[in-house]
């Protein structure tokens, strides 16, 4: 055999190989990541036709179930709740997919009689093949008032217990009707709609963080050393940015504390920008970033729904990261970010995973399995969380935070308003002795308030209005 037919030879020997390793690949190896694809239209079709477990919320509310249409051929997704529930339960929809936790869990929730080679080995060792339910760590009486709170306002709030790292509540608006989205005229509607009411605003965007972030400066003083919260710190009217003419001034325009020094506690009550912003300075560029990192900026967080990745860039000059430090320039965190800063804080300086469900039932109602709480970082130590803490209830009794005061309930808080926007929040906590709830309210563009929105005017109130609904008797 000649040269040129020997290497013909070869290449088709060659492309034969590849051949047979892709068709085994497909058919064996990915062939169930294929055949659950919610991309398949085919299996779409066919799951039309089988039964879907229930979704019920942690007091067994229904949020989720499958209807069998007339005829007895066809079930229906039916979501009871409308859109109160549309972002984090999602859907599941015919021709139009699975988002959402009924995507995380559709193994779970989806019927398995449906004769593929694996079901029917399950039928033929015993395996129950009706599909199971799940059951939601959410609160919908705390999910509607949230709901509420926000009403036609574009922003997200979200509360979990930072105790275990049960989701409380989610909400993301403006929302959509999951009823609906099998229809092509809503589902075309939607997508085009310019307030994004598909978006994700928990987990899936990123805002300037604004004066939240000071808590994670203030935690950096206190870990590295030589600073507590009674530290005096310069009071001047106006900070010079090195290397620029640029300058740092606090919300009032004038000193924290009429000038000389101020506290640490009092620069955070008040949420002075030019303290942390020197403070910062001082500390040094590496040792923000670290502690940003150690509460989860830059790092990929691993939950039941996809959560965008929130930011704090390295190697800053000291004008940058003095910038930086107040939450603001290229600073970006989701709101779910900042819920695990507070959570961290309130929970002893350990944050526990966020999750959303509880438990997973059979057909028959035993459970299958249940999540335990897990510890997901230590980012400060105990000590540091108790002075964040007291410092945060400063704020609301004495600062920036006032409109989340509850009569009899010690509440822990930090407000921030961003100069883009404005976009405002509220993060926070209580009972501050014994926390079983924390929150974070982020309202988009200063809301119904507009240019006169902020933090404490805007969020706070509503962070008060779930709190006091949670705790109340």
């Amino acid at each position: 055999m000649n040269g040129p037919i020997r290497r013909i030879t070869y290449g088709l020997f060659a492309a034969f190989a590849l051949l047979l390793l892709a068709t085994t690949y497909v058919q064996a190896v990915a062939a169930d990541r294929y055949r659950s694809s919610s991309l398949n239209a085919r299996v779409l079709l066919r799951e039309g036709g089988q039964e879907r477990g229930t979704v019920v919320d942690r007091n067994g509310l229904v949020l989720a179930t499958s209807v069998l249409e007339e005829g007895g051929r066809t079930f229906t997704r039916i979501y009871p709740t409308n859109d109160l529930f549309a972002h984090p339960l999602g859907y599941s929809a015919v021709l139009f997919g699975q988002t959402g936790l009924e995507r995380s869990y559709s193994g779970e929730l989806r019927s398995r009689q449906d004769l593929t080679v694996s079901d029917l080995l399950t039928a033929l060792f015993g395996g129950d093949l009706r599909p199971h339910s799940i059951r939601l760590t959410i609160d919908a009486n705390l999910q509607e008032v949230a709901a509420q709170a926000l009403g036609s306002q574009h922003g997200a709030i979200a509360a979990v217990n930072p105790q275990t790292g049960e989701i409380l509540a989610y909400v993301s608006s403006p929302s959509f009707d999951p009823n609906r989205v099998s229809d092509p005229a809503y589902a075309q509607q939607i997508e085009g709609d310019t307030s994004q009411p598909r978006l994700d605003r928990v987990s899936a965007t990123t805002y300037p963080p604004a004066s939240t972030f000071k808590l994670i400066v203030a935690a950096e003083a206190l870990e590295a050393g030589g600073y507590t919260a009674d530290s005096e710190l310069d009071d001047p009217s106006a900070l010079v940015l090195p290397g620029s003419q640029s300058l740092i001034l606090n919300a009032s325009q004038g000193t924290c504390d009429g000038g000389g020094t101020v506290t640490l506690l009092v620069a955070l009550a008040r949420s002075c920008n030019i303290q942390f912003a020197q403070l910062a300075m001082d500390l040094g560029t590496d040792a923000i970033s670290g502690r940003a990192e150690a509460f989860g900026f830059n790092t990929e967080l691993d939950l039941e729904l996809p959560v965008i990745t929130s930011v704090f860039p390295g190697n800053l000059d000291p004008a940058t990261l003095a910038q930086s430090a107040i939450g603001e320039r290229d600073v970006q965190a989701s709101p779910l970010q900042m819920l695990n800063v507070v959570s961290a804080i309130a929970n002893h300086g350990q944050l526990m995973t966020p999750y959303f469900v509880d438990a997973v039932f059979d057909a028959d109602k035993v459970t299958t399995r249940v999540t335990r709480p897990v510890i997901l970082s230590s980012p400060i130590s105990a000590l540091t969380a108790e002075i964040l803490k007291a410092m945060m209830v400063q704020a609301v009794e004495r600062g920036t935070a006032g409109r989340a005061v509850i009569n009899g309930i010690t509440v822990a808080g930090k407000t921030g308003t961003s100069e883009t926007g404005p976009h405002v929040w509220f993060v926070g906590f209580a009972p501050a002795e014994d926390p079983s709830i924390a929150i974070v309210v982020l309202i988009e563009n200063g809301g119904d308030d507009g240019n006169s929105a902020s933090g404490g005017r805007t969020a706070a109130p509503i962070a008060q209005r779930l709190i006091a609904e949670w705790l109340s008797p």
